[in-house]
């Protein structure tokens, strides 16, 4: 495989980058042929252990499995999308989906 190009550290969830800015998250590395994004539309609050304490965690996420291939038109780029409830099972579904289609 190639050298990335990215500079800096990033978080690494299963030997893939992870980068999250704002309600946008990129998982996997520009040099496999697909990565995964994952868009949050809405969040919900939750309880923490401590009644008086409110978290909010993502609800409603779009993903979509995108070709690196900076020739395609961007919309031929999205080979999939999906929609989940939470960001666990959006990261799971994806992950999933993500290494199917860099198998290919």
């Amino acid at each position: 495989m190639a050298q990335s190009t990215i500079q800096g550290k990033y978080l690494v969830y299963q030997n893939l980058p992870l980068v999250r800015e704002n309600n946008l998250i990129c998982y996997g590395s520009t040099d496999d042929k697909y990565v995964l994004f994952l868009m949050i539309l809405t969040n919900k609050t939750i309880a923490a252990a401590d009644p008086s304490v409110k978290v909010e965690v993502p609800d409603k996420i779009i993903g979509q499995i995108v070709s690196t291939d900076m020739t395609k038109a961007p919309h031929e780029r999205m080979v999939k999308q999906f929609e989940r409830n939470g960001l666990a099972d959006a990261m799971a579904f994806g992950m999933i989906q993500l290494e199917r289609y860099n198998k290919k």
